[in-house]
């Protein structure tokens, strides 16, 4: 695993800490609709806290695009983080000047102040030199916090930890450690599923994978694409039949690298697309011109969950099926529920990220007992990509 410096190695008492954080939490009419990253920051500064230094938390909002945005101002982040934290959050009406100076000077040892959406500046996005040099005077240590902003080479997460003595927060350091025992120095064997609508949101992806998995599962829209490539008549599915050849491609380089592909064998399949709709089972050689398919079938999910009793991680992107409409949920549940029972009984490592697969394991009731479900988006499809990340590539010892 890349070396990183550990938090607990710092001497923290009485030191002005620049702690990147993601607060860039969902609002309705003012108010924290979902707390999840709020929650994801808290052990972090708590031990800043309980060290004696003096925590200053630097977060971007929405996307102002280097203007001051009112209704961007992360002010009211304060007071609800201040309640999860059980101790005052001060806020600074700007990340840098005089109106940082002012409120970090006030902040006592162990004391929590927030400054303002690093984007109402534009040298935030351009990692401007002359910006990072006014962050970098705020403070005198840096943590970065923020594995979902880590694919981003900004200033405040690429230019500071260049000049600061930078580590990992206790987040990110949980964050790196998973995904180094999915992809980096894995338990074999490994599968991976990744499902999801298309393939040419995710040819990075399954280019790297087939190359680093001993097995992979295609699920989702992106199975029908890789079912059209093999001459199977797909009816009205989703599909992207001008992606037939990179299909092929995909799959002659899984056989040159020892990669078993898992495709569907059978599919669930309707003629509308909602919630409770008439639907059936059927093979792949039978599939009418009206037909959709919108979920795998039963057969196709015994083998996935034969294919995880034989594995000893998983790495998972993406659902099986159209997962927010039932009955089209049963496979991607049932291999969430089997994930689930396999890693609570020790027999297996698994690590899941992006947006709609968290919400699958979260429609599932399964997500908490995985082994690590990142919330990181961009970074996790990123990192799965094979590709660096600056936001960690900066924090190397």
């Amino acid at each position: 695993m890349t070396r990183f410096r550990s938090l607990e190695t710092a001497d923290l008492a009485g030191k002005r800490v620049l702690v990147r954080v993601d607060l860039n939490v969902p609002m309705a009419d003012g108010a924290i609709t979902d707390d999840t990253r709020l929650r994801a920051v808290l052990p972090t500064i708590h031990y800043l806290s309980t060290k004696g230094a003096k925590t200053i938390l630097l977060a971007h909002f929405d996307r102002p695009k280097g203007k001051r945005v009112p209704e961007m101002s992360l002010a009211p982040i304060a007071k609800p983080l201040s309640a999860l934290l059980e101790q005052p959050v001060l806020f600074g009406d700007d990340c840098i000047g005089k109106p940082a100076y002012d409120v970090i000077t006030r902040l006592e040892n162990g004391g929590v102040a927030l400054l303002e959406n690093l984007r109402f500046h534009p040298g935030e996005e351009k990692n401007d030199p002359a910006f990072v040099t006014e962050l970098a005077a705020l403070g005198d240590l840096y943590v970065n916090d923020a594995f979902s902003a880590a694919h981003r080479a900004h200033a405040s997460t690429d230019g500071v930890a260049r000049l600061l003595t930078a580590y990992p927060g206790l987040s990110m350091q949980r964050e790196l450690e998973a995904l180094d025992a999915a992809l980096g120095a894995p338990k074999r064997p490994v599968l991976g599923i990744v499902g999801g609508s298309k393939v040419s949101t995710k040819l990075d992806l399954l280019n790297n994978l087939v190359t680093r998995l001993d097995r992979l599962a295609i699920g989702g829209g992106m199975a029908n694409t890789f079912l059209a490539a093999q001459g199977i008549d797909v009816g009205a599915s989703l599909c992207e039949h001008d992606l037939g050849d990179t299909a092929r491609e995909i799959m002659e380089s899984a056989k040159k690298a020892g990669c078993e592909l898992l495709l569907p064998v059978d599919v669930v399949t309707a003629t509308e697309f909602k919630a409770n709709a008439a639907h059936k089972v059927q093979g792949l050689d039978s599939i009418a011109a009206n037909e959709s398919i919108l979920d795998a079938g039963p057969e196709t999910t015994k083998r996935l969950l034969a294919a995880m009793d034989a594995s000893a991680t998983l790495i998972w992107n993406g659902p099986l099926g159209v997962f927010e409409l039932p009955p089209f949920d049963a496979a991607t549940v049932a291999a969430a529920k089997h994930a689930a029972e396999l890693t609570t009984a020790g027999k297996l490592i698994a690590v899941a990220g992006g947006g709609d697969t968290v919400a699958a394991l979260n429609h599932a009731g399964v997500a908490a007992e995985m082994t690590f479900v990142s919330t990181a988006g961009g970074a996790f499809l990123e990192w799965m990509e094979g590709k660096e990340l600056p936001g960690v590539e900066a924090l190397q010892v």
